[in-house]
């Protein structure tokens, strides 16, 4: 390790606000200066949240795999009269949520293909279900994709949607579909989505109706260094501004099964220096956010303990029947059980708490 990364480790630390050309000079980094990184970045996170770490007791509800996109990070997404493709009716998604009720989760999760028949009014009865059947039970579901989607088939504003969705019971936004927010990557790797722009327009606009949202990165693909901290960047200029993320979640690329891989346009999947230096870049450039979530189903449980000793704070959630990232070839994906999140933080010497959506701590 030169003194100069020595140098701004001490600076990080001291209050000096990273650049982006800081934050690529930290991810590039290949010799044992990675634990120094990683070092500073745990230091930070006690500093910033203290010891414990979290986790939301939550379901995922998958509501279809059809979707009109080809994203060649996805290996969920069907097309019609793929022998395998769903589309959950009213009747499964209500007895889903009433399963969630019974398990005690605080939080429903929704995000699904784009089936070519929704319109904004189909968002809006999945989230009125899950509220009929679980009132107190807090509804994080959709994303900017899927809002921008909504409005295109209705002939809505994104705005209008989001105000529907809220009326409907819609309480926090999945922050997810940003993958990079780079849009020359983002025409490799997700040519049909919404570009850069409208994600963070989406996002605002969630934000200024009081709808808070998480924040996330897809790494691990074909994106660069650079591209990562310009991501970084996007996130931590929108938080200057709204104040409206409750997290930011590095999501590894999983690329086992998806057309990207497959078709020799990514790499496979970042490796475990990159995953460390994810952690501990993101907790020391992103100044204005206080938690930062290891997604256990991206990265494993192992991988997902040394994220913790790199500035994460947050396990992220007990999910059940998570579908998403299985489908990209992830194994053990559907449920993490507590009391092995509880033998992950101990090993630390770190207490596990339960919070809600909003990263209040719940007793016990």
């Amino acid at each position: 390790m030169t003194p100069l990364l020595q140098e701004l480790l001490d600076d990080a630390l001291a209050g000096h606000r990273l650049t982006e050309e800081e934050a690529v000079r930290l991810l590039a980094t290949r010799d044992r200066g990675v634990w120094k990184i990683a070092a500073a970045a745990d230091e930070l996170r006690e500093r910033k949240v203290g010891d414990a770490v979290t986790y939301v007791r939550n379901q995922n509800i998958n509501v279809t795999n059809l979707c009109v996109n080809a994203c060649g990070f996805c290996g969920f997404s069907r097309k019609q009269g793929d022998a395998d493709a769903f589309l959950h009716d009213e009747a499964a998604v209500r007895e889903k949520t009433r399963t969630a009720r019974e398990r005690n989760v605080t939080e429903v999760c929704t995000v699904s293909g784009l089936h070519p028949d929704f319109d904004a009014q189909s968002y809006v009865d999945i989230i009125s279900w899950i509220r009929d059947e679980a009132p107190t039970i807090h509804i994080h579901a959709s994303n900017p994709m899927e809002v921008a989607y909504a409005a295109k088939k209705s002939g809505l504003s994104t705005r209008e949607v989001l105000e529907r969705m809220q009326a409907a019971g819609l309480e926090t936004l999945c922050g997810t579909a940003a993958e990079i927010l780079v849009d020359p990557v983002r025409r490799v790797i997700c040519r049909e989505k919404i570009d850069t722009a409208t994600w963070v327009r989406v996002i605002r606009e969630a934000h200024g109706l009081g709808i808070r949202s998480t924040a996330t990165i897809l790494y691990g693909s074909c994106e660069s260094e650079v591209d990562r901290a310009r991501h970084l960047g996007v996130l931590r200029d929108i938080q200057d501004e709204t104040r409206g993320f409750t997290e930011f979640v590095p999501l590894s690329f999983v690329h086992w099964n998806t057309p990207l891989y497959r078709a020799g346009l990514a790499r496979p999947g970042a490796t475990g220096r990159e995953d460390i230096l994810m952690f501990a870049t993101s907790r020391l450039f992103l100044d204005n956010f206080d938690h930062v979530q290891a997604s256990w189903v991206k990265l494993g449980t192992k991988m997902a303990q040394m994220a913790l000793l790199s500035g994460a704070d947050d396990l992220g959630g007990t999910l059940f029947e998570e579908s998403i990232s299985r489908e990209a070839g992830a194994r053990d994906t559907d449920y993490l059980d507590p009391g092995e999140m509880r033998r992950m933080a101990g090993d630390l010497g770190r207490t596990l708490r339960q919070r809600t959506t909003t990263y209040n701590l719940l007793p016990g």
